[in-house]
């Protein structure tokens, strides 16, 4: 039996895809394996590329966040864009999709964790470190106060038009 994740995962990438297509961009899945990349993007010339990773989720957890890795904070590329998928509860919830470039997304997972492991955790006792990180849509939420609040994503939800210029450079 498949897991749960991968299914969610694969969904993630087929939506993330049929909104390029649907914006006149050429968009097919990266092959299993490539890091960093699951869809690749040109326009119709084949002039320009990009890259998206995606990242979905279901409204389950209490931080409303993506599951990310250490190795996020190190991934910079300006030819590279996360796409932050939220499904929401149900299957009549409609999708809220965040595109946000690498650079703006590797920045944000470091300094959350330099402030979380900054900050004591329960009865004072210090963090340890992990390759664990969350990116979330409300830092404030849980603590961690960097300018991060509600509404900070707000300019990247369903932003597909960075990407597309990008086919334009």
């Amino acid at each position: 039996m498949v897991a749960a994740s991968t299914v969610l995962g694969a969904a993630g990438e087929h939506y993330v895809m049929c909104q390029l297509l649907r914006r006149g961009l050429i968009a097919a899945l990266a092959p299993v394996g490539v890091p960093n990349t699951d869809i690749v993007v040109t326009d119709d010339f084949g002039d320009r590329l990009c890259a998206i990773q995606v990242k979905t989720r279901q409204d389950k957890g209490s931080d409303g966040g993506w599951h990310m890795g250490r190795k996020h904070e190190s991934i910079l590329s300006s030819s590279l864009f996360y796409a932050f998928l939220d499904f929401g509860k149900t299957l009549i919830d409609p999708p809220k999709c965040f595109i946000i470039p690498s650079t703006i997304v590797a920045n944000v997972v470091r300094e959350a964790h330099e402030i979380w492991l900054a900050t004591p955790g329960k009865n004072g006792i210090a963090r340890k470190d992990s390759d664990f990180r969350r990116f979330l849509p409300d830092y404030d939420r849980v603590g961690i106060k960097f300018g991060r609040g509600v509404g900070w994503l707000d300019p990247y939800l369903e932003n597909w038009d960075q990407i597309k210029m990008m086919s334009e450079i």
